[in-house]
């Protein structure tokens, strides 16, 4: 980490105090802040996900009451996006392996080293960053979308099979001075500046499709 690079908070959810102290000690030595949590209520409570892009969750598998699994399927129905990294024995992998098909990040065999540890960590720091990017531009081009007139949208489609002007006009029964218009107007509400930017943005935020 760098000192240009925005602090990945890490939320460690652990029964065990020894396990929490030993991690938290660990990556802020690293430079990573860290919140840490008894148990899973406890996090869900608290966690707040506007901070998601800055965020990862190491938590653990096997809890007492709320179990990590459990956890993870409220954060999904909720929304969050932060990147789950389970902790589990070797029992538990399985589930592990099952909550990741699920949408959870990656898993830690206990027990781990340091190594594994902050390259996992690294990893889910960087998928945090680009996960909310990702939201962020595709939250946009559908506002873009939203503020498109029904003939707008028609002329955006158009240019962004490759048409002409005077070929849309023809398809669309308009001048190709309409055209021209509905293009710009488009262009302004996407703030591009031409066909190829707006094609990359819808396909960025996958709006079009390839």
């Amino acid at each position: 980490m760098t000192e240009a690079t925005t602090p990945i908070t890490v939320h460690i959810v652990d029964d065990e105090a020894d396990i929490r102290d030993a991690l938290a000690l660990l990556l802020n030595a690293e430079r990573y802040r860290t919140a840490v949590y008894e148990n899973a209520d406890d996090f869900i409570s608290r966690y707040d996900n506007s901070q998601c892009a800055h965020a990862v969750v190491l938590m653990d598998v096997r809890m007492p009451g709320t179990s990590g699994l459990v956890a993870h399927q409220t954060m999904m129905a909720r929304g969050w996006m932060v990147p789950v990294v389970f902790m589990s024995g070797h029992g538990d992998i399985q589930m592990a392996v099952n909550a990741i098909q699920k949408g959870a990040f990656s898993f830690l065999e206990k027990p781990f080293n340091d190594s594994e540890l902050l390259e996992v960590v690294a990893e889910a720091g960087e998928a945090a960053a680009q996960r909310t990017a990702e939201a962020d531009l595709k939250a946009c081009a559908e506002r873009n979308l939203e503020s498109l007139t029904a003939r707008e949208r028609d002329v955006m489609l158009a240019v962004c099979a490759g048409h002409a002007n005077k070929i849309i006009a023809r398809q669309l029964g308009l001048s190709p001075r309409t055209v021209e218009i509905h293009r710009a107007r488009v262009f302004h509400k996407f703030d591009v500046d031409n066909a190829q930017q707006l094609v990359r943005q819808l396909m960025a935020a996958k709006l079009l499709d390839n």
